[in-house]
């Protein structure tokens, strides 16, 4: 298991333990964390599981895929750099500790 903290807008943290081969979509889905919508079930086709990377994890993480890319551009205020579709984020062990912060809103 990996441990993945959520941080919710309003600072609130949500720490859960998420089974390597799922997503960190999924992971926060499991677990009722609030922000995290993902209305297309993980298919990369509507960016409501957008979160912002903890900066100590963005280079950590692997690449982001055009589709990702693409998707990005419908989030609530992307950033280049952290923002990520937690549905594209494959859990595995060395992903123990990461750390994503929620935006204020999903669209």
């Amino acid at each position: 298991m990996a441990k993945i903290t959520y941080i919710e807008f309003n600072g609130t943290e949500h720490v859960v333990d998420v089974k390597p081969g799922m997503t960190v979509m999924e992971g926060a889905r499991d677990n009722g964390i609030p922000g995290i919508d993902a209305d297309c079930g993980g298919a990369c086709a509507c960016s409501t599981c957008h979160v912002y990377v903890d900066e100590a994890w963005v280079d950590r993480l692997p690449a982001k895929e055009s589709m990702e890319e693409d998707m990005l551009d419908f989030a609530w205020h992307p950033d280049p750099q952290k923002s990520r579709l937690t549905c594209q984020i494959k859990v595995t062990p060395e992903l123990d500790g990461l750390v994503v912060h929620l935006p204020e809103k999903q669209i």
